[in-house]
């Protein structure tokens, strides 16, 4: 089956540090290709995965679950980690979600996470009809492209199978309950006009989680899809940064000092947590 363009899986061979990036749910590498291209040019081990079921056609995501999606990440990790001193994870939107499972069962094999409007449950009126409805419907408009910056455009499926939505919906569950289990330095970056994930996702999740380590970034310019969007370089910025902070000499190459204008520790900041697509 041909692969959507951009959708192809990455993997570069840097020094002793890697880094596990994760797509989001009806996306594909491309949304965050531009993220792992960042990391490589600065010395880093990284690898991009193209998750089961994505990349190709939405009937090919109709016949996998959430289990498919974390194996192939949870492979990855390891392979990682056979070969790197360290290991981070990146995730956007259900690569967010990925991430923090990974993170959970994983321990200290996991060095900080990074998460870039990260999604933590479904809040569209039909989620809780997706036992029954998924029989009845194969599948519903997608949610693709939710960028801020013009001519930008991210490369995934039109439609969402409800089959696989409704496995989304279980997994979140998994993951949410699994978060007080996440005790890694954790940088979260999110976007106050996402149209996919709702900004309490992001808040659930810095509520929930046991790590002591943490701070929130504001991306005011962008929409879901922020790899991609105008804060796409203050996210690549950071995050070398803050891979800097916890693996000092990692990072190779110049590499700019990111403001500070909008980063906020989260012990300063309040918390609260159909279908979290394309980007999701």
């Amino acid at each position: 089956m041909p692969l959507l363009p951009g959708a192809e899986p990455f993997r570069h061979d840097g020094g002793d540090v890697g880094v596990l990036v994760c797509h989001g749910f009806t996306g594909s590498p491309q949304s965050v290709r531009p993220w792992a291209d960042h990391l490589a040019a600065r010395g880093l081990t990284v690898s991009l995965p193209l998750l089961p079921g994505h990349g190709t056609r939405w009937q090919d995501l109709a016949v996998t679950g959430w289990e498919d999606w974390y194996a192939e990440v949870d492979r990855e990790l390891r392979a990682l980690a056979g070969r790197c001193r360290q290991v981070f994870v990146c995730g956007l939107s259900m690569g967010g979600a990925l991430a923090l499972r990974l993170a959970a069962r994983h321990g200290a094999a996991v060095s900080g996470l990074v998460l870039v409007n990260p999604a933590n449950r479904m809040h569209q009126r039909t989620a809780m009809a997706l036992p029954v409805l998924r029989h009845l419907v194969p599948a519903t408009k997608g949610i693709v492209s939710d960028i801020a910056k013009p001519g930008a455009t991210e490369s995934g499926y039109d439609r969402v199978p409800l089959h696989a939505a409704y496995s989304l919906r279980k997994f979140f569950a998994v993951v949410d309950a699994e978060l007080p289990r996440v005790t890694q330095p954790l940088l979260v970056l999110h976007s106050p006009q996402d149209h996919v994930v709702p900004p309490v996702d992001c808040a659930r999740i810095l509520g929930r989680v046991s790590s002591r380590d943490l701070t929130e970034r504001l991306l005011e310019r962008s929409y879901h899809v922020a790899t991609l969007d105008w804060d796409a370089d203050l996210i690549f910025e950071e995050t070398t940064a803050f891979i800097e902070r916890l693996a000092p000499g990692a990072v190779t190459g110049p590499e700019p000092v990111p403001s500070t204008a909008a980063l906020r520790p989260v012990a300063e900041t309040g918390t609260d947590g159909v279908v979290a697509g394309g980007g999701a």
